[in-house]
């Protein structure tokens, strides 16, 4: 990062090739003319509120100089908090990350600004400048000396939520590394902690991990709750009033024994869950949450019992998922499984929602209150589960439609279990694909094995 020219000497060179003079240039530019001389004379410092006017009477792009200016204030010299803080700020308004970095690298070798730069991380991603706010918790985390310390376990925990996205693999490598700090956290973060861990396992159908976290937040919140008795003056840290929590550990509970298929269980902790949130006098907040966990205990009762085979709860079920959309999705979800394992027939649903199934696929991603690599996990579960019920009923050209974009949409999120799953199906109904179903699906296929050519050789003759 070192500077062929200096800033002093594009200013002075710019000055001299417009033909203007020095005071004409500050008119210009907004920056007193005794500031500007003192600037090409070497004997000033450029502030970023300079640099920025300057810039700009120059007609240059915003940001033009940061490199340069980064490398002339803390790299060559000794930086100092005063400058270094608005140069990081404006960096990141204008996304120049790579900028961010080459400072950063330098600046913390001896660890100076450490406690600043996690301050100025946080309030980066109060005001969602997420990619510049990771970039300074990795830096503050790699840089901390003391490695039980609450502030590395907090920088993990927002480099975790940080780096979910659509990729399951990169979700799984996330939770893994960052699940050894949760009891390194304030005791209230480890709620919060917990809850986006088991929604992380949960949409990896990671039913064990899910359950076991369940357990833990029922642990930590018993002796929260005892501790808060003797420490009522103390403020919330916590997202959520702990009831929340309470209710919360025996709902991702009760969708653990769903996905391990131990319905009578999952009713058994939705029956829990429902008592726990009949408070006296809730607050506005908790009153918002009571409302949330009745509709979940009222619509899951149906859920499981459907599961357990009892199709006359279909239509209550139905009725409750489409007066609320972010229901919809893993309602269907379930119905198709139900449909799938008790061999029940759902045209009639499939039809009813046809729209919004139309309209989801136009619109993959976020729905509703359900965090993204959840609800588009269900989607891809949903056309597998969709496929095979459309197959076993002998209707072969949308069956196969539905299996390609439950293929392409595995692929995309890297759930290698659905994928092997796509192929399974496929492979057992080849002999009623048509040609050019056959030659989409090699096409898939190829480039799913491109992504793992260097891992392990394949069977190619499957294509």
């Amino acid at each position: 990062m070192e500077p062929t020219t200096t800033i002093r000497s594009y200013i002075e060179d710019y000055i001299r090739k417009q033909g203007y003079t020095l005071q004409y240039f500050a008119d210009i530019s907004g920056v007193n003319a005794g500031t500007l001389s003192a600037i090409i004379k070497g004997t000033r410092p450029i502030a970023m509120a300079q640099l920025d006017l300057i810039t700009q009477g120059m007609k240059l792009e915003e940001g033009y100089f940061y490199e340069i200016y980064g490398a002339e204030c803390f790299v060559e010299s000794a930086p100092h908090w005063r400058r270094l803080e608005p140069f990081l700020q404006r960096c990141a308004e204008l996304d120049k990350l790579e900028c961010i970095h080459k400072v950063i690298q330098e600046v913390t070798d001896d660890r100076s600004y450490i406690s600043e730069l996690f301050e100025m991380a946080e309030g980066m991603l109060e005001r969602g400048q997420t990619k510049a706010a990771r970039m300074l918790y990795e830096c503050v985390a790699e840089c901390e000396k003391y490695q039980h310390s609450e502030r590395l376990a907090l920088c993990q925990y927002r480099i975790f939520t940080l780096s979910l996205g659509q990729n399951q693999h990169d979700n799984l490598r996330a939770a893994v590394h960052f699940e050894p700090y949760i009891n390194r956290l304030d005791e209230e973060r480890q709620l919060d902690a917990i809850k986006d861990l088991a929604n992380t396992y949960s949409s990896l159908e990671y039913w064990d991990k899910v359950f076991e976290l369940g357990e833990d937040l029922e642990q930590k919140i018993v002796f929260l709750q005892s501790f808060k008795k003797k420490k009522s003056e103390i403020q919330r840290i916590s997202s959520y009033p702990l009831v929340v929590y309470s209710a919360y550990s025996n709902l991702i509970r009760a969708a653990a024994c769903d996905g391990r298929q131990e319905y009578p269980e999952a009713l058994r902790y939705t029956e829990v869950y429902s008592k726990l949130i009949k408070i006296e006098n809730p607050s506005d907040e908790e009153l918002f949450f009571i409302n949330k966990f009745n509709a979940w205990a009222e619509v899951n009762h149906y859920l499981y019992r459907l599961m357990m085979g009892d199709s006359a709860v279909i239509q209550s079920y139905i009725n409750f998922i489409e007066k609320n959309e972010a229901e919809v999705l893993p309602g269907l979800l379930k119905i198709m499984e139900a449909s799938n394992h008790h061999k029940m027939d759902v045209d009639s649903v499939l039809d009813k929602f046809d729209l919004y199934i139309s309209k989801y696929e136009e619109t993959y991603g976020d729905i509703g209150s359900y965090t993204e690599q959840i609800t588009n996990g269900r989607y891809v579960q949903f056309l597998k589960e969709l496929t095979i019920y459309q197959l076993e009923r002998e209707r072969y050209t949308i069956g196969f439609q539905n299996l390609l974009k439950c293929l392409q949409l595995s692929r995309k999120i890297k759930s290698e279990s659905t994928t092997i799953q796509c192929v399974g199906l496929f492979e057992r109904h080849r002999d009623r694909a048509s040609i050019e179903t056959k030659n989409k699906y090699k096409t898939l296929i190829e480039e799913v094995y491109s992504n793992y050519e260097k891992k392990s050789s394949f069977d190619h003759s499957l294509v």
